[in-house]
């Protein structure tokens, strides 16, 4: 079983919204910080949105600038699983998005601080 499983990709139109999971079963949710990030071809992994357990409340969650205001990470720990809500996409948000876990807080939108990865999600964002 993979440790880290996205789900929810997809095509939308600019303006669209998606909703992106990561399915994250092998680990204990006692202590973690979970991230989405996002490549696209020749260029680096981008740091989206994180969390992590000692985040008590949405205040506690990063986003990157680009995303602020249009993204939101949540999670559900019965389901051990994160989320990534998408709205207003835009063209520029168009790349291959991955889930990444590390059982240390707090989370940071770097991509050093991972030591798990899911298999990522595509999302095209086009009309």
């Amino acid at each position: 079983q993979l440790p880290l499983v996205e789900s929810g990709g997809g095509l939308v139109q600019p303006g669209g919204s998606l909703r992106l999971a990561c399915a994250a079963y092998g680990f204990s949710w006692n202590y973690y910080a979970i991230a989405w990030f996002r490549q696209v071809p020749g260029k680096g992994r981008e740091g989206v949105s994180c969390l992590s357990s000692d985040s008590i409340d949405d205040a506690f969650t990063q986003y990157a600038d680009s995303v602020k205001g249009r993204f939101t990470m949540s999670r559900d720990v019965a389901r051990r699983t994160v989320y990534l809500q998408m709205d207003n996409l835009k063209p520029e948000d168009t790349a291959i998005y991955y889930c990444a876990l590390d059982e240390r807080e707090p989370c940071r939108l770097h991509r050093t601080r991972y030591d798990y990865w899911g298999q990522g999600t595509p999302v095209t964002v086009s009309s």
